[in-house]
């Protein structure tokens, strides 16, 4: 088996998340310390989608993320190009669109979105933008598919805003991050891959800027934990630019 590389070639990624999908929700929470938890809340927080309103949850994997949205009444679509994290979650909580019951799945590459224009209130996708080949190509899409007025949610590892607690988060990162992941049973060397693209990806305010040029407005962001994530949020325009 070959691991993903960082040029992100989408068909290595796929095949990445797909091996390890089985013991990913597990391997994620183990590796974080339980901040994913706290993460996700604050990410629910950020999107802030209540009754009537729809939410497209990118890079889904399993739909554990898009629970904490259906859970306060919005109707939410959990959407990956893995089919592996796919499969698994629509045993674990899949459901009907047409019914409102569980979570509808849906497979799509997040650089040409299956979905039509305007379709979403809100647009989220969480610790997943990393993996994605073109960056400015897949924030145009979630903009095209998002109604105007509507919001963008972005939650990625970012970098840590203290200097002394950056070196111990690197060094956990190279060293420790992937034989955490092997003793529970993951794939190593698809944690070799996040540990490197994690400390490959722009800080909070070059992000900002890659989805200001996408075409989001208002752009914002916030730190937590110390920054090793960052969540940010942009509004599409009512207007369009001239």
């Amino acid at each position: 088996m070959t691991r993903a590389q960082l040029d992100k070639k989408p068909g290595e990624v796929a095949a990445m998340f797909d091996r390890t999908a089985r013991r990913y929700d597990l391997v994620n929470d183990v590796i974080s310390l339980g901040q994913v938890r706290l993460w996700r809340k604050a990410v629910a927080q950020a999107v802030d989608a209540g009754p009537g309103e729809v939410v497209l949850d990118l890079g889904a994997g399993t739909g554990m993320s898009t629970e904490s949205f259906t859970g306060l009444g919005a109707r939410a679509i959990a959407s990956d190009f893995s089919l592996g994290m796919l499969r698994v979650g629509v045993r674990r909580r899949g459901g009907n669109a047409l019914t409102g019951e569980g979570i509808p799945f849906v497979a799509g590459d997040a650089m040409r979105l299956p979905f039509a224009d305007d379709s979403f209130d809100a647009v989220t996708i969480s610790v997943a933008l990393r993996n994605v080949h073109d960056t400015g190509q897949a924030l145009r899409e979630m903009l095209r598919v998002t109604r105007p007025g509507g919001r963008l949610v972005v939650m990625e590892f970012s970098h840590v805003t203290v200097p002394v607690l950056d070196l111990v988060y690197r060094e956990y990162l190279m060293r420790m991050l992937p034989k955490v992941a092997q003793v529970f049973g993951s794939n190593d060397d698809s944690y070799e891959y996040l540990a490197e693209s994690i400390r490959d990806w722009p800080d909070q305010r070059r992000l900002a800027r890659t989805i200001q040029e996408a075409g989001w407005g208002r752009v914002a962001w916030r730190n937590l934990t110390c920054g090793i994530v960052a969540i940010h949020r942009g509004f599409k325009p009512s207007v369009p630019e001239a």
